[in-house]
């Protein structure tokens, strides 16, 4: 299980090239991920607040930004700063760009004004599921993360930490033997209440991800109703 003081942690080493991202190229497609982020903000899917994980800052968005045909761990994609989802006026100069991730020398490469998310391996890892997926959203749900089961969700072995090669193998591994492809959504097993979510545009991420916690929702409320009678 993750601990507070591991909330994050990069645990990969980090060949990163500090230098500004192209407006030009980068700012829609940060515009569109800062919107989504501001509604996981708005949901406390993402964020931070002094009373959960030891105050520590959690979540992160990315979206591809490399070529359909890229070749497996060599798929860029744009995604969050280490750091930066308690940021509320997050910007450009807070995210990097992945260029690739070797989880057997548990390396990740990256250009951009900050470092790149904890998750970034992970990311990595989902966006090797297929050239289909465009986006892909961490968050934090305690509701999704408790009721995993009941919903049938795809889950990480708990053994498995966060950002490690140890996780980006669990992806694929859930994406041989269980539903994934069909759902789009698996449980952090041992990430506690941590979610994540993937699709072609943000908005079917954001819909698939909503939807769940709808159903979490539910369930919970339905299970204090009977608990009542």
């Amino acid at each position: 299980m993750t601990t507070f003081s591991d909330e994050g942690v990069i645990k990969f080493a980090a060949e990163h090239r500090e230098e500004p991202l192209d407006p030009r190229r980068y700012g829609e497609l940060v515009a569109t991920l800062l919107a989504w982020r501001e509604i996981l903000v708005q949901t406390g899917l993402v964020g931070q607040d002094a009373a959960r994980y030891g105050g520590f800052a959690y979540g992160n968005v990315s979206a591809r930004v490399g070529p359909p045909a890229a070749a497996r761990r060599r798929r860029a994609f744009l995604i969050s700063g280490s750091g930066a989802s308690g940021r509320r006026d997050a910007g450009l100069p807070d995210f990097a760009v992945v260029e690739a991730y070797d989880p057997e020398r548990n390396r990740v490469t990256s250009y951009g004004p900050c470092l790149p998310s904890s998750e970034s391996m992970t990311h990595g890892a989902v966006y090797d599921l297929g050239p289909h997926v465009r986006f892909v959203f961490h968050v934090h749900s305690p509701a999704i993360w408790r009721r995993s089961r009941d919903l049938r969700l795809p889950t990480t072995d708990p053994k498995a930490a966060y950002g490690t090669p140890a996780m980006a193998g669990e992806v694929e591994r859930l994406w041989a033997s269980t539903a994934l492809s069909d759902k789009g959504i698996f449980v952090m097993g041992g990430h506690e209440d941590g979610v994540v979510v993937f699709g072609k545009s943000a908005e079917e991420a954001g819909t698939v991800l909503l939807r769940f916690l709808a159903q979490a929702y539910q369930q919970e409320a339905a299970g204090r109703s009977a608990g009542r009678q």
